[in-house]
């Protein structure tokens, strides 16, 4: 049975990602990164969510990116991905994810996945 709910998975572009960062768990890729996304979503549309990925650098034009996709949808909850706020060195663009969220899409909850493949299961807990 289909549902209306809306998800949005916020992260860094794995392709911008320095996986050597040791801040980031060891063996970490963006093929790994997009391999849990793409499970993550699955999971949610499966149950009839509608997910969407959005994918920013490291914070050049994030906070445009996130707007634009906020402008174009609604969402009930927004994922901010653990590659965005857990390395010190994102810091700064945890920032600009966070209030880019709260400017465009006061009607979200926030949630934060621990990898990219439990994404669903952060977005359901708000949901």
């Amino acid at each position: 049975m289909a549902n209306s709910r809306t998800v949005l998975i916020v992260g860094q572009d794995p392709d911008t990602v320095d996986f050597s960062d040791p801040a980031l768990p060891p063996g970490l890729t963006a093929d790994k990164v997009r391999a849990g996304l793409a499970a993550a979503r699955r999971q949610l549309t499966d149950q009839g969510y509608r997910c969407d990925l959005c994918m920013t650098d490291k914070g050049e034009t994030a906070e445009a990116v996130i707007a634009e996709q906020l402008r174009r949808m609604a969402y009930d909850c927004v994922v901010v991905g653990a590659g965005v706020r857990t390395p010190p060195s994102s810091l700064r663009l945890f920032e600009k994810v966070i209030n880019a969220v709260h400017r465009h899409a006061p009607q979200a909850t926030i949630a934060f996945n621990t990898r990219p493949d439990d994404s669903a299961e952060a977005a359901l807990r708000w949901l």
